[in-house]
């Protein structure tokens, strides 16, 4: 042989092989073949400390920065334990956050049910006008017993005819 110092050996135990251009691992300054020269390949116990990847959290999606010579699973898991806003042991959101304004009453709705003259918001039992005591509804009947009898039975009837149609639906 005329270069017997030419190329090294791999250093995967179960390889040796001579190779010409072997690559150095810059995690653990070793000599490897083609097919050993990646973290995988040879199994390298310091790839964490090279391989930066970000790791994301499963139960919120953020991502968690990793110091280097962190175990990534191990910040995940204090993210999990410390910050994670989708953590299963903390209190879920309310569903049932509009309370009714019918005085006495402390029923809450998942839907905002607004009353379209006072504009309050009620519960199912209170949502009608005439079942919540409404201010605005009085002005209306206040209004119209100020005027001529004609003018009342004209307003009463046409109120009383929405009213019903209110109650058919």
């Amino acid at each position: 042989m005329e270069f017997p110092d030419l190329g090294k050996h791999c250093s995967e135990k179960t390889c040796k092989q001579l190779d010409f251009l072997p690559i150095k691992c810059d995690a653990c300054k070793q000599d490897f073949c083609k097919d050993h020269f990646t973290y995988a390949g040879h199994k390298c116990p310091f790839a964490f400390k090279k391989d930066v990847q970000v790791p994301v959290c499963p139960l919120c999606n953020v991502p968690v920065p990793v110091k280097r010579g962190e175990i990534p699973d191990v910040v995940v898991g204090e993210h999990i334990d410390r910050d994670c806003t989708s953590h299963p042991g903390r209190k879920k959101e309310k569903i049932f956050t509009y309370r009714c304004s019918k005085e006495g009453c402390k029923k809450k709705e998942m839907l905002q049910l607004a009353c379209v003259q006072c504009h309050g918001n009620f519960c199912i039992q209170h949502r009608h006008p005439l079942d919540h005591s409404c201010r605005a509804r009085c002005s209306v009947t206040r209004a119209a017993e100020s005027k001529p009898s004609g003018a009342l039975n004209s307003l009463s009837s046409s109120w009383l005819a929405q009213q019903l149609r209110w109650k058919v639906k």
